[in-house]
């Protein structure tokens, strides 16, 4: 009888030891992104994953595969691993359904759509008359302790006669040490948020940064966080994606209604959703939505990629307004499937000096968390804020809270680690003297070095043209170091070829800092290329060179005394108003011949009008000016010159009007088109120096390979200098970037595809003597490919020319240039 008991424990213990639970997730083949719902059938039973791909189930020792069906995806057999402790399994798109659709279940789809059409009562802008809250917002950069490896390694490397040495590995202990202490990084921001029917306004109540005494305004503008859930499009974390809720979500998403719950004692439905098309996008996320009056009573979006976001939204239901009103915004940033480092936050702020010497698989555990938590929240009361048109306001006073403010704001234990941090980077910042790089960087990205109370200007050390050949000077402009109110700016160069000296002096004085209002006057003996197309408010970016001057050699010579004032007082626009009074001397054999008097050289009287309106975009008043922080499209240029006769010896009566319209659509994939609209129509007695060459960028040489030169930018890279003139254009460029593609280490261009199209007349041709130009009537059109930063900044473009004014030998219509990006990095 004992031996039998004997038998049966082992028995039963077998069967015990045979039989386990174990965890699983299924995930997609190609884009290592899970996939829900994926049923699971093994030994007489089905399962299916829940809304991550993750499953547990009971397995045996019996050499049975789990089988796996999901639509779009190929069924599959998978086998157990002997010793496995988790399962990750993989599903192979089928390609045949890649493509296709899947469609939501009935009463799921009837639920979204009932939370589309409900809207207007449930998104508090459109609910409410008014509303303001302050909102806390902490960024921290970490890592947990717990998850990193305390263990030296040793690492074994050979020397050039192959001898082994073995070097002891502490990085990853001595990163673990650093975060037991503290974080990587961490930034704080309170703000108040404004409502009423008309605008909503941000103004920086504090702010601080680690390691800088007072906190970077780019960061402060970055577009973080999503304040509503019911926009067409969220920002989280400055990345851009389509609403699953927006008035086309039900096009792009399928939705599954898994159950219902309770949230505050009122009935939600919880349903999932993800892209219709299976490798059309990363996000997947879970929708809580109340059962009665369709609104969303939290949000959980999870995005995949290159680095993967986890979103939490939370809200609470205010009984006396029938609302779900924001609660709290939880983000969480990890590494994704990239192998690279990473800048965060638009490289604001790049890490290098706390993560130095780290290995991958250290900082691999590093995640950004941001957490964004309204309180003191007020409904239905009068709002009202000045300069509504400017998005964010961040007056001096919040730049320099003391400690005692931010006490009010600890919560938990982390702040040890917190005030650490503080105290650490505001060290590593004096030692490195970061603040001081970051200005040095704005100033160059802007094209000036600082030297004292002088910014040298670096786009006037060295050019180079056909006229002049190598053209060397020095420039610069007076900084705040001798005044903010007050500005000088004033170079000189010289020419080689041409050996002329050429200079100019402009004096201002600062009306308003608020709307960076200036009044200058200026002087200049200089050079200007003939039929050059300028805006007046045009922005100043830095060149390490001016690609299209080089091959230049028609110029005329302009001596030019103006008055002027640039202001940006009213929102959204950058406005210039000037007169000016030139004597114009071609450098070429040209002669403009107006009522039987032949004009060599003349002088022009003229008053200039010019407007840069970019609507769509959004500004920020700091205490240093007014600045764009978010760039939207599209933005308009208008310009109307008028010569005033009669005054100051004017040769011409002559009216001329310019316009500009700028449009970029970015795609959440990365990839972007834009389009640029441009015409210019000139009215009168107008001498071809001051009519439109429409930005041509090609030698007139017989071999393509002699014509190589550097291209240009939005210039036409096939049509040849002075080929055409026009006293009425129009051009239209189509530009569609996709992202990089990487071919070799380092080396991944980015590949464009471009269309330009111009068309143009010229009225009293019989005027201009002495100069052979043609025009274009006709049209002009030309298409090509750009492959830009292939190498160190360095890329190419080839372009062909065709249509009316393609030329009869087919090498002439082609085009094959250098490119270069430079990348400051700021």
């Amino acid at each position: 009888m004992k031996n039998i008991w004997i038998i049966c424990f082992f028995l039963m213990s077998s069967f015990v030891f045979s039989q386990k639970i174990m965890q699983g997730q299924v995930i997609d083949f190609d884009t290592t992104v899970p996939i829900a719902f994926v049923k699971i059938s093994y030994n007489n039973t089905i399962t299916e994953t829940d809304w991550e791909g993750k499953f547990s189930i009971d397995v045996k020792n019996d050499n049975k595969p789990i089988v796996l069906n999901c639509k779009g995806y190929y069924e599959k057999n998978y086998y157990l691993t002997e010793g496995a402790h988790t399962l990750l399994i993989k599903l192979v798109s089928n390609t045949t359904l890649k493509e296709k659709e899947i469609y939501s279940e009935g009463q799921v789809n009837a639920i979204i759509k009932k939370v589309i059409e409900s809207k207007d009562k449930n998104q508090p802008e459109r609910a409410l008359k008014s509303f303001q809250y302050k909102n806390y917002e902490h960024l921290l950069v970490s890592a947990n302790p717990d998850s990193i490896s305390s263990k030296i390694d040793t690492i074994t490397k050979h020397n050039w006669f192959g001898a082994a040495k073995i070097k002891l590995d502490s990085t990853n202990y001595k990163f673990k040490k650093l975060v037991e202490k503290q974080h990587i990084y961490q930034t704080e921001k309170v703000n108040l948020i404004q409502f009423n029917k008309k605008n909503t306004k941000e103004t920086v109540l504090a702010a601080r940064m680690a390691g800088f005494q007072k906190p970077l305004y780019e960061y402060l503008g970055l577009n973080l966080v999503s304040y509503s859930l019911y926009d067409n499009q969220l920002d989280i974390l400055e990345m851009s994606i389509h609403n699953p809720i927006s008035s086309y979500g039900r096009k792009m998403c399928v939705f599954k209604l898994i159950d219902t719950l309770k949230i505050q004692d009122r009935k939600v439905y919880r349903i999932y959703f993800q892209p219709k098309k299976l490798h059309d996008n990363k996000l997947r996320g879970l929708l809580y939505i109340d059962a009665e009056n369709f609104a969303v009573a939290k949000a959980f979006f999870r995005i995949y990629g290159i680095v993967n976001i986890n979103a939490l939204y939370t809200f609470n239901y205010m009984k006396e307004h029938q609302l779900w009103f924001p609660e709290k915004r939880k983000f969480t940033v990890v590494k994704g499937n990239n192998a690279e480092d990473l800048n965060i936050l638009g490289g604001t702020i790049k890490f290098t000096s706390g993560l130095e010497g780290v290995s991958k698989n250290a900082s691999d555990h590093t995640f950004i968390k941001l957490e964004s938590t309204p309180y003191d929240i007020e409904i239905n009361k009068e709002v009202s804020f000045k300069h509504p048109k400017i998005k964010i306001d961040v007056p001096e006073v919040s730049m320099s809270k003391p400690d005692q403010y931010w006490n009010a704001f600890k919560k938990d234990s982390l702040d040890i680690r917190k005030i650490k941090t503080y105290t650490s980077l505001d060290s590593l910042s004096l030692a490195e003297n970061i603040e001081h790089k970051l200005f040095l960087g704005r100033k160059i990205f802007n094209g000036y070095f600082p030297v004292n109370i002088i910014d040298v200007d670096l786009r006037s050390l060295v050019k180079y043209n056909n006229y002049e050949g190598f053209r060397f000077g020095i420039g610069g402009v007076t900084n705040n170091k001798l005044s903010e109110k007050y500005k000088v700016s004033l170079y000189g160069a010289y020419g080689i070829k041409d050996n002329k000296f050429k200079y100019g002096i402009t004096p201002s004085y600062l009306l308003d800092k608020e709307t960076n209002t200036w009044v200058s006057v200026s002087y200049a003996d200089d050079l200007k290329e003939i039929g050059q197309i300028q805006f007046a408010t045009e922005s100043r970016r830095f060149k390490i060179y001016d690609p299209r001057p080089i091959n230049i050699s028609t110029f005329y010579n302009h001596k030019t005394f103006s008055a002027f004032i640039e202001s940006k007082y009213i929102p959204k626009t950058e406005t210039y108003f000037g007169i000016a009074r030139s004597e114009l001397h071609p450098l070429f054999d040209y002669t403009y011949l107006l009522n039987d008097t032949a004009f060599s050289q003349f002088n022009i009287t003229s008053a200039q009008f010019a407007i840069q309106w970019n609507p769509f975009s959004k500004y920020m008043q700091t205490a240093t000016g007014r600045l764009e922080i978010e760039k939207k499209y599209p933005k308009f240029s208008f310009q109307y010159t008028k010569s005033i006769p009669s005054i100051l010896d004017n040769s011409f009566n002559f009216s001329k009007i310019d316009f500009r319209v700028f449009h970029e659509i970015p795609y959440l994939s990365g990839q972007n088109t834009s389009f640029i609209f441009q015409g210019g129509f000139a009215f009168g007695d107008v001498p071809l120096t001051n009519l439109y060459s429409v930005a041509p960028n090609n030698l007139n040489k017989d071999s393509l390979l002699k014509r190589i030169t550097f291209a240009g930018k939005n210039s036409f890279e096939t049509m040849y200098f002075n080929e055409f003139f026009s006293s009425k254009y129009m051009t239209f460029q189509a530009r569609h970037t996709f992202n990089k593609v990487k071919i070799a280490y380092k080396i991944k261009p980015l590949i464009s595809i471009v269309t330009r199209v111009a068309w143009g007349t010229m009225e009293h041709a019989d005027r201009h003597i002495g100069f052979e130009y043609k025009t274009l009537d006709k049209g002009f059109i030309e298409s090509g490919i750009e492959a830009n930063s292939i190498f160190k900044g360095i890329g190419l473009t080839f372009f062909y020319r065709y249509g009316p004014n393609g030329l009869p030998k087919f090498e002439d219509n082609l085009a094959l240039k250098i490119s270069y990006v430079l990348d400051l990095g700021f």
